[in-house]
């Protein structure tokens, strides 16, 4: 990521330290609040499974509101324009509702604690081991992520120190998480989303009021930007050129298809939230009910970038000091009061805490119940799991300081995130995929699947790409690229090595497998769960409809 432009130092004073202050104090107590309710580590790693589906659902979306979502998001916006919707509409919304209609009475059924777990009943040891190393590791880097990209900010921003910046936030992450588990990081996620809506909003009104409102910012983004910013389709022809560096194909494929199902159905830092629910019921309609603000926080990134791309058109030129990275940062400069600041800077703040505590549970959840427990000290009392729990928090924490100075090598923290997601999301996406839907395939089938997918995506992006021996426009479409190739090639291998393997007993995979008999499967919703309203058919498919009616303004 690049550095926000020298220039960039906000007018805060003493209130807006004082939101932020009060906003540090909240965070703290919900953490000792959530910590009478730790008792077992299932209370500390999934909540008790007793939390109600709209906590769960406003912490699966908030979840994913870190880095990415406002600079990253903005940052788009500025740079491609509308194209940013393809992140969300055709990104997001299709796969939480596959994840809360077809994938979560698997995983909550089956009574896993953890998104691997699922391949070891429904593979082998090596399937769960495997994948229980990438997405450790993947967690850590994308928590990394988080407290880099806040560093930068912050240190722009406020000016304090880069190590200071990591290190407060690292520290109140590990405080509320260590001491409440999951409740707190999600009790705290809830609160997180409000903030960073009272953030996101009064930027975007403020913004649209400075450049005339929509006429007036899409007026003069069409005569500096030309038709084509305006339109989510415009110049995704194949063979045609446009920013993005990618055709309708590669984005309906690559982001549509793998990048997005990968991401929003494996993505044990999004499922642990659902999974967290009360019953089954409450766990599917988790992300259904998260996926109804997701299609509208677009418009809260979208339109900033757009209206930095107007009201500063040197914006990542060059010869410029100012990068797309600048958008929200620039605009928080240039129209917010003090008051109105500070709760934007806490916004910001909170924004990267969500991100970086989601994976850091996730990642404390996976090294204790998937390796630690499994096989390296088996057998030991619950309180044992407990303890050894909050230490490797800990442990996580300060691997994130020091993964996050590995995103410093990439200009863009949207590239580097979709680099990861391609790399570890995706093959583990096609092994859930086909051992969901396909009886057949084989025990050994899982660990092969993964290790072929990662292979091809990384040779892809490392070889192929860098080394020029096929010329992708950008790094964007090379990760789109990266996402199909390591699809195709987990997917080809799974098939050649169930042909000569053995498959498991059908017995076995009840419950499992798309087709087979759940042994739950005559379980009760508790009372009040069958209501229309809560219906999940008629959750999932109202987000896909409303998500559609809004495409089709930007898809003319």
């Amino acid at each position: 990521m690049q550095y926000l432009a020298e220039g960039l130092r906000l007018p805060t004073n003493g209130l807006d330290y004082t939101i932020l202050a009060i906003y540090f104090v909240v965070v703290l107590g919900i953490g000792f609040a959530a910590r009478a309710s730790v008792r077992t580590s299932l209370d500390f790693f999934l909540s008790g499974r007793s939390l109600p589906a709209w906590v769960t659902g406003l912490a699966f979306v908030a979840a994913n509101l870190g880095a990415t979502e406002i600079l990253g998001m903005a940052a788009t916006g500025a740079q491609y324009g509308v194209a940013v919707v393809h992140w969300y509409w055709i990104g997001a919304i299709p796969a939480m509702v596959f994840l809360g209609l077809v994938m979560m009475p698997f995983y909550y059924r089956s009574k896993v604690r953890s998104v691997p777990e699922y391949l070891l009943q429904r593979f082998d040891k090596s399937a769960h081991l495997l994948s229980s190393i990438l997405f450790a590791f993947a967690a850590i880097l994308i928590a990394g992520v988080n407290l880099y990209a806040l560093s930068i900010v912050v240190e722009a921003l406020l000016g304090w120190p880069q190590w200071v910046a990591i290190v407060v936030a690292g520290l109140f992450v590990l405080i509320y998480i260590t001491i409440g588990g999951l409740s707190s990081a999600i009790y705290n996620e809830v609160l997180q989303f409000f903030v960073i809506l009272a953030a996101l909003i009064p930027l975007t009104v403020l913004g649209l009021k400075r450049v005339g409102g929509w006429d007036g910012l899409t007026g003069s983004l069409e005569k500096s930007h030309g038709e084509d910013f305006l339109s989510a389709w415009g110049g995704t022809g194949i063979g045609d050129a446009n920013p993005l560096g990618a055709n309708w194909l590669t984005i309906i494929l690559g982001l549509g298809f793998v990048l997005s199902f990968g991401y929003w159905t494996t993505n044990f830092a999004e499922v642990q939230r659902a999974l967290s629910a009360k019953n089954l019921s409450a766990a599917r309609r988790t992300p259904l009910i998260a996926a109804y603000p997701k299609i509208f926080i677009v418009f809260a990134v979208m339109i900033p970038g757009l209206v930095a791309a107007a009201v500063f058109p040197e914006i990542g030129t060059p010869g410029s000091d100012l990068t797309y990275n600048d958008a929200i940062p620039l605009l928080m400069q240039e129209l917010l009061p003090n008051g109105v600041l500070g709760i934007a800077v806490t916004g910001l703040l909170a924004a990267f805490m969500a991100g970086m505590a989601a994976n850091v549970s996730s990642f404390n959840t996976v090294f204790t119940t998937d390796i630690w427990a499994r096989y390296v000290v088996k057998d030991k009392p619950d309180a044992y799991y407990l303890r050894f729990g909050r230490v490797i928090t800990a442990v996580g924490v300060l691997a994130s300081i020091g993964t996050a100075f590995i995103a410093a090598s990439f200009s863009n923290i949207m590239t580097y995130l979709q680099t990861l997601f391609s790399f570890f999301n995706v093959p583990m996406f096609v092994v859930f995929i086909i051992g969901m839907f396909w009886k057949r395939a084989s025990m050994k089938s899982g660990v092969w699947g993964l290790v072929a997918g990662t292979t091809a995506a990384m040779v892809n992006y490392f070889v192929i790409y860098k080394q020029g021996i096929i010329d992708i426009p950008t790094d964007q479409g090379a990760n789109f690229v990266s996402a199909i190739v390591g699809f195709v090639a987990g997917a080809v291998v799974m098939v050649a090595v169930t042909l000569f393997t053995a498959p498991r007993p059908e017995a076995e995979l009840a419950g499992l497998v798309y087709g087979t008999e759940s042994p739950d499967a005559d379980e009760v919703p508790e009372e009040g769960d069958s209501a229309w309203y809560r219906s999940p058919a008629l959750l999932g498919w109202g987000a896909i409809v409303l998500a559609a009616l809004c495409y089709l303004p930007y898809s003319l």
